[in-house]
């Protein structure tokens, strides 16, 4: 009786260590945009020169320059002190909601896309309903019947944007389930449970880091616009989405206000972009690439 020995898995599904001056571009751009916005995120109390919340009423919406770098809303608040200490509840949208979807949509996408049949149909219907329903809406649904919060704002975030990376993963999980590595391990009589999380999983990281990028880009803009809207931080919150709404009493004669916290929007959302689709390249093209097309 011949028994079938476990192939390893092909070298280009697998995580590849890379050399550093063989990154792409995009990831050393990428890479080094989200590190400065990290680590003004944390330092973000140090670097302001002035606290966030801070009032100076003789200094109310005055132009950028002397001490007032980015110069001063219609309260008297530095906003550049805005800014800094304000990326990190930006960062908290982002970051916080996608690990939170991705914990929610892969272990459900690997299990749809493995099982197939009615386990795979009744579950993608379900989250086809759910995708139906307009992010902003369905953040407004979810935030409109309970006080604003922080962590009620990036818990909605992350049920609005779960079942996107759940069918992502599940055309990854699709594509990899036909494998020899996957076959050989059914073969071997290895449980459902093994061969999900030990064998399609690991083969499945370069395109949930991809993904990743993409659910922390989402999740920002999305807690701005939520912000913007008044569901998500509150005053007197530096986070960014609320500045710009705040701006907008003023925008005529004191624009900077909103253009400032606009700014440092686009640029994070432009650095985590980046920085995930460089590690979509450097990590494996063909499977990164694919579940995009």
């Amino acid at each position: 009786m011949l028994i079938a020995e476990p192939p390893s898995a092909p070298t280009e599904r697998r995580l590849r260590l890379v050399e550093i001056d063989r990154l792409p571009r995009s990831i050393l751009i990428g890479g080094g945009l989200v590190l400065v916005v990290v680590l003004v995120a944390i330092l973000g109390d140090l670097l302001a020169p002035f606290p966030y919340d801070q009032q100076h009423y003789l200094d109310t919406n005055l132009p950028p320059g002397g001490p007032y770098r980015f110069g001063t809303d219609e309260y008297g608040r530095d906003v550049l002190s805005r800014v800094l200490v304000g990326s990190r509840v930006s960062l908290a949208y982002g970051v916080g909601a996608s690990l939170l979807s991705l914990l929610i949509g892969v272990p459900l996408g690997l299990w749809a896309g493995y099982k197939g049949g009615r386990v795979d149909e009744v579950l993608m219907r379900v989250l086809d309903l759910m995708m139906s329903i307009p992010p902003l809406l369905l953040g407004l649904l979810v935030l409109a019947v309970t006080p604003p919060a922080l962590w009620k704002t990036i818990l909605a975030i992350a049920v609005i944007t779960a079942p996107s990376a759940a069918r992502i993963v599940r055309s990854v999980a699709l594509g990899l389930k036909g494998e020899e590595f996957v076959q050989a391990a059914q073969a071997r009589g290895e449980s459902e449970r093994y061969t999900v999380f030990r064998e399609i999983l690991p083969n499945a990281w370069p395109a949930i880091i991809v993904e990743a990028g993409l659910r922390v880009t989402f999740g920002i803009l999305l807690g701005a616009a939520l912000s913007f809207l008044g569901l998500g931080a509150q005053p007197p919150s530096s986070d960014w989405g609320l500045m710009i709404s705040e701006g907008r009493a003023s925008v005529t004669i004191a624009p900077w206000v909103s253009i400032f916290p606009g700014l440092a929007m686009l640029v994070t959302v432009i650095g985590f972009n980046l920085l995930g689709g460089g590690l979509r390249d450097a990590l494996d093209p063909r499977i990164a690439r694919d579940y995009l097309h």
